[in-house]
């Protein structure tokens, strides 16, 4: 992993990974952390979400805040506020994610796309591309915009079984 991508904050050796609550270094101990706050707090963030008569950018940043507030202090921050100078590159591609000057441009663009019901109910996995792209935080970002898609798909009358999914699989795409 690139330094810069590890420690955006420049304090790896003293806050920790991403300067989570409990300055842990550990990878895999931050990914046990990451998904216990998941799994405490998702109900409540789909209950969240519900009550939101049409979703926005803020509720997907709002979103994010409850699902991982108790890992990260900058929960709830997309990359303009906390990392407006890293551009996020995967497997030697740097334009796979939105620049941080772009995320949320590019999230309201698959909010709006959603907002068709036809078109959503059509092209399911273009809207939830455009959602990936904007990949707004420094991490969480697949639970929150899964939580998210989720909801606007209920909105939409269907759901995906992920469960039948091969989550391999699905990594690749």
């Amino acid at each position: 992993m690139e330094l810069s991508i590890l420690d955006p904050f420049g304090d790896y050796q003293t806050e920790g990974y991403l300067r989570n609550f409990f300055k842990e270094k550990n990878l895999a101990i931050v990914g046990h952390l990451e998904t216990a706050a998941f799994e405490a707090q998702v109900h409540q963030t789909i209950r969240f979400l519900r009550r939101q008569p049409v979703i926005h950018y803020e509720h997907i940043t709002e979103a994010h805040k409850q699902l991982f507030d108790s890992v990260y202090p900058w929960a709830g921050q997309d990359r303009s506020e906390n990392a407006p100078h890293i551009a996020i590159a995967k497997a030697g591609y740097n334009n796979l994610f939105a620049h941080p000057a772009d995320v949320r441009r590019a999230a309201e663009y698959a909010l709006n796309k959603a907002k068709d019901v036809a078109y959503l109910r059509e092209h399911p996995g273009e809207v939830f591309g455009y959602l990936a792209h904007a990949h707004p935080f420094l991490e969480g970002n697949g639970r929150t915009i899964l939580t998210i898609f989720a909801e606007l798909c209920r909105r939409g009358g269907f759901h995906i079984r992920w469960e039948e999914i091969d989550k391999d699989v699905f990594c690749r795409l």
